[in-house]
């Protein structure tokens, strides 16, 4: 199998289950619990809590809040705004993860809120000027992510924050896909909460966290206990908090030779994509995007029959977003990019991880070179 879809999600790293097994065996107790079975678990929560701020260059460990996952913590920084602030009104773009897009919509339709969706360009940037416009008195909340989970396309996040804080108004950035790929000063950067996922980096499926600056406000979106000092209720998911913690230590490690490791074999993908088959381009800005990412528009050809053809070649990619996948429905990345409903079925996401290879490149450009012949 080659597998180029690691924004869906990635494989478990060894040194990850290795880290897990004996909370999923004999370590099996309540971190709550008053004897020391149980109680003994908090310092290994602790400690990932340590190595997950570390990863993100927080200034404290507090400042992360363990959650189920990336969706959850998107949900969670809108939630922790609005029941805070008595403002109704928020700004976002028309990019973002579903997660965050169903949630304005909810607010809109029940709630009765405001929500601005910031256009973007052809290259998947929106406008600082249309940023600033956008922000109101009434504003509670701008919420606007890292990567772009479909194009790699980078926001200007520091520009994004220093806008937020000259108006006075939170900051929610969805980092879900950048955590791991681009390096993280938190406590430099004007961002007040921040969503990242495990699965994105070699973690189980089912844990994420949220960055909560310290001096934000925050109200809880899940109840029950006192755990996460009351931020999150819900007994903690031990083997998978250590889980993330041990992939946040490990991509910490090989962040400085991520870069290198997968920008070559995009290029090399996406030149051979866009000089072999006729009129194919590039989604999203050439330079201001993860080094990962390659999404092409394949004129001509219906994105599903490209993806059903590479599967029966044992080749993994996607159309979009992972979350949408099951819905017959076009990217509305590429959409809100082009303005076309063709070149947004028309087009194929490929991401890279660490462990692909050149040759497995090559052979995806001979399948693709096999296709194009086929459909000319």
């Amino acid at each position: 199998m080659i597998y180029l879809d690691h924004n869906a999600t990635t494989p478990v790293l060894p040194e990850v289950r290795e880290a897990m097994l004996s909370y999923l065996g004999d370590e099996w107790g309540n971190p709550s619990s008053s004897y020391r079975f149980g109680s003994h678990l908090k310092s290994k929560i602790e400690e990932a809590r340590e190595q997950v701020a570390d990863l993100i260059g927080a200034k404290s460990p507090q400042e992360v809040l363990f959650t189920s996952g990336g969706t959850e913590s998107n949900n969670t920084a809108l939630h922790a705004v609005i029941h805070s602030t008595g403002k109704t009104h928020i700004v976002t773009s028309q990019v973002e993860h579903s997660s965050v897009l169903s949630y304005c919509r909810f607010l809109q339709e029940f709630r009765g809120y405001e929500v601005t969706y910031l256009p973007v360009d052809r290259e998947g940037l929106i406008s600082m000027a249309d940023l600033e416009a956008a922000i109101k008195p009434g504003t509670a909340l701008v919420s606007l992510m890292w990567a772009n989970n479909e194009t790699g396309v980078l926001f200007p996040v520091e520009e994004i924050g220093q806008i937020c804080r000259s108006k006075g108004v939170p900051y929610h950035c969805d980092a879900v896909q950048a955590v791991g790929k681009l390096p993280m000063k938190l406590k430099d950067l004007p961002i007040d909460y921040l969503s990242l996922t495990g699965h994105k980096i070699g973690a189980p499926k089912g844990i994420g966290a949220l960055y909560v600056q310290k001096k934000a406000p925050f109200v809880p979106f899940v109840l029950g206990g006192h755990q996460e000092r009351s931020r999150r209720g819900g007994t903690e998911n031990v083997p998978s908090i250590v889980g993330l913690g041990m992939a946040a230590a490990i991509a910490k490690k090989k962040l400085p030779a991520y870069d290198a490791s997968v920008r070559p074999l995009r290029d090399a993908l996406e030149e051979g994509i866009l000089g072999s088959i006729p009129n194919a381009e590039r989604n999203g800005h050439p330079t201001h995007r993860l080094s990962n990412t390659a999404n092409v528009f394949l004129p001509g050809m219906d994105s599903d029959a490209v993806l059903t053809f590479l599967d029966s070649h044992n080749i993994c990619a996607s159309s979009g977003s992972a979350c949408m996948e099951s819905a017959i429905t076009p990217s509305h990345v590429i959409k809100a990019m082009s303005g076309s409903h063709d070149r947004s079925s028309e087009s194929i996401r490929f991401s890279l991880g660490a462990s692909n290879t050149l040759e497995e490149v090559q052979s995806v450009l001979q399948k693709l070179e096999q296709l194009g012949d086929l459909v000319s």
